[in-house]
């Protein structure tokens, strides 16, 4: 049996975006509308009026009440502007006009359109059951002043005034509700919009801090080599006086060999990074492990012992292996290589590689924990950024590393990468 799904929540729009700050001319024109209609419907009744009583003292009353008419048509004209402020309230007033005013039905309209924004149903209910019993009042109000006009006193012609005029809220309700509708929907794409916008600056900064930390690690695996070959040589010349000249030199020489390598290497790492600035955006080929032989050779030329095991590739040619794994591969055997020099100098260490197409490559680093090397006025970097890399990069790739002093007492950098066909 199937759990039943979590009901959806909708962050509900603030009433203030429902009901925004309207323009000049936006305010203008429905103050326009208001006053023609009410206007109209004030000529239509003194017309009428005055053509079923042409003459007679009867006239004086209809200029009266036209006169009051007039009067609370104004009024209600000028509530509006407090229709946003006190809603209801304005809506009931001008709806209540309507007893004794045919000039404010149009500031009543408007004011009930705006009430209905608000979608409040008590709200609703109450205007509607003003503006029913506004209209029965004033049929009483013409009968009680004297001057209705012929026909006016006809119970289907009254009924029909009736039901006419709930047609007309029903169609001024459902206006408001339409006018809620829509401020709703362009509210809604607002916010989507300032979330989007919001989504693409966390993207891009995002984007940026991988872009930081790929050129970090770049930097880290490139230089922390060649640098630490170069801080040996120096901690060496620095150190020992019984060199021979010929051995002073050729320390010397691999000095400047090794710092002319890591320029090089950090130009050729700038360039990929600066800006892709690549032809065909093609990057500029980065050290695999077919490189492998060389950076072993590299690492025997400051005295280390390193051996390397690759018969459990099964006679894989190191060339032949995807190129994506064989950099990482190749990258973590340096960053390993690296630590076993600066953290157990002297150290023979071992690398193994095994696997085949389909599986996995498995790879291992293991040298004996020794005693770090110190040398003196050398800053050491903080200990572990090596393992982090290192650790990244292998997930990234879609495999696992893991790392530690093992119960011999050596300590083991094991590395498995998943290797497709």
């Amino acid at each position: 049996m199937t759990s039943p799904a979590a009901p959806i929540r909708v962050t509900p729009v603030p009433e203030e975006l429902l009901h925004p700050a309207l323009q000049p001319w936006s305010r203008v024109w429905r103050y326009l509308v208001a006053v023609v209609v009410g206007l109209a419907a004030w000529v239509g009744t003194a017309l009428t009026q005055f053509s079923a009583f042409p003459d007679g003292s009867d006239q004086e009353v209809i200029a009266l009440w036209l006169a009051l008419d007039l009067l609370l048509g104004a009024v209600a004209v000028a509530l509006l502007p407090l229709r946003r402020r006190y809603p209801f309230l304005v809506a009931c007033l001008t709806v209540a006009f309507g007893v004794l005013s045919t000039s404010a039905a149009g500031a009543g309209t408007l004011a009930v359109v705006s009430m209905a924004t608000w979608r409040r149903r008590n709200w609703v209910i109450v205007t509607g059951a003003i503006w029913v019993g506004a209209g029965l009042a004033s049929m009483l109000v013409i009968k009680v002043r004297g001057v209705a006009a012929p026909g006016e006193d006809n119970l289907y012609a009254q009924l029909a005034n009736q039901l006419l005029g709930l047609v007309l809220f029903g169609l001024v309700i459902v206006t408001g509700f339409y006018v809620r509708a829509r401020r709703e929907l362009v509210a809604s794409l607002n916010e989507r919009l300032a979330t989007a916008e919001r989504e693409q600056t966390l993207t891009t900064e995002a984007a940026r801090d991988a872009e930081r930390t790929r050129i970090a690690r770049e930097m880290h695996d490139v230089l922390a080599h060649r640098i630490s070959l170069v801080a040996m040589h120096a901690g060496a010349l620095a150190y020992r006086e019984d060199l021979t000249r010929e051995q002073t030199a050729e320390t010397a020489a691999t000095i400047q060999a090794n710092a002319q390598l890591a320029l090089a290497e950090l130009r050729q790492v700038l360039g990929v990074l600066r800006a892709r600035q690549v032809a065909d955006g093609v990057e500029a080929p980065q050290p695999t492990l077919a490189e492998l032989p060389a950076l072993l050779a590299d690492v025997r030329e400051t005295g280390s012992q390193v051996e390397l095991d690759v018969l459990g590739l099964r006679e894989c040619d190191l060339a032949r292996i995807p190129a994506t794994m064989s950099r990482t591969s190749f990258r973590i055997v340096q960053e390993a290589l690296t630590n076993a020099r600066k953290h157990a100098p002297g150290e023979p260490v071992s690398v193994v590689l095994a696997g085949e197409a389909g599986g996995f490559l498995e790879l291992e680093v293991r040298n004996r924990a020794g005693v770090p090397a110190f040398l003196p006025g050398i800053a050491r970097a903080p200990a572990g950024v090596g393992l982090t890399g290192m650790t990244e990069r292998a997930e990234l790739a879609g495999g696992a590393l893991t790392y530690g002093k093992q119960p011999d007492g050596s300590f083991l950098v094991r590395a498995r990468l998943p290797w497709s066909h």
